[in-house]
């Protein structure tokens, strides 16, 4: 059994964005991580491969920074990894790089199943394992909890969707895309062998043409996004009152009495 985790790296979730005078992003000095969301993905799969036997594969698209990413998912026990770029993939968008994922996926030929968290961290835009289950013409399982059955042999998985109404089961035939949620499992720390397993590995390097990609459909050229301005919201300002009285129930009644003068019950 093959699975494909698609990865991305993002800044530390404990760094500050700022956007200067002519809209330029920065996360300051923060390191480049494996997106938080993408090691429920990670650890999904190789639960899945220890069950089920098989190869966990990693891929992402991304210039050298990305290796970071790729090196935490080989340190926490993923089999291989691949990083895709080209100088063309400069400015894609969700669109342009599901994408690229999707040829690449196809390149690979033997993929069972492909697992992605539910999004990045510095995006959030919930569109890339979607847009890459469409590409494929694959069953798009997003939101998933649980996998509650997988079957090699008759290529079927069962999964629980997590949504605001409820959890929904769900049955489908493999190949699949797959989107983790938080709480579908708890991701391992990576062992020291991990680590130095991943330190010693040969990480290779597809360019678009490896991938089976065309320069002309990524990039600007490719995306169907555009940002003709960037800029921070204005500053929130506000105040806070504070209801001082000897009782509790002398406070709610102030309290009452200010909601209703505000008309806000």
């Amino acid at each position: 059994m093959h699975i494909v985790v698609c990865i991305k790296h993002t800044p530390d979730s404990e760094a500050k964005m700022s956007v200067d005078g002519a809209g330029n992003v920065s996360w300051g000095g923060s390191p480049l991580i494996i997106n938080p969301w993408d090691e429920y993905a990670v650890e999904e799969a190789l639960q899945l491969r220890d069950k089920h036997g098989g190869t966990v594969t990693v891929i992402s698209v991304g210039p050298e920074a990305a290796l970071e990413a790729l090196k935490h998912a080989i340190a926490m026990g993923a089999n291989e990894a691949i990083r895709i770029w080209d100088d063309a993939c400069a400015g894609s968008d969700t669109l342009a790089t599901s994408y690229v994922l999707a040829r690449a996926i196809e390149k690979m030929g033997d993929v069972d199943l492909v697992l992605f968290g539910k999004s990045a961290i510095d995006a959030e835009t919930w569109q890339t394992g979607s847009a890459v289950a469409h590409r494929l013409g694959v069953p798009s399982l997003m939101y998933t909890i649980k996998i509650a059955e997988l079957d090699p042999n008759a290529k079927t998985i069962t999964v629980e969707r997590l949504l605001e109404e409820g959890r929904q089961v769900v049955a489908a035939p493999l190949p699949a895309v797959v989107g983790t949620t938080k709480g579908i499992n708890e991701p391992r720390y990576t062992s020291f062998m991990g680590i130095r397993k991943a330190a010693k590995m040969q990480y290779p390097a597809w360019t678009l043409a490896d991938a089976g990609a065309d320069a002309g459909k990524v990039g600007a050229a490719g995306s169907g996004v555009r940002w003709p301005r960037v800029f921070m919201p204005p500053v929130r300002e506000g105040e806070a009152e504070i209801i001082s009285a000897e009782t509790v129930e002398q406070a709610a009644a102030m309290l009452v009495d200010k909601l209703l003068a505000e008309k806000v019950i």
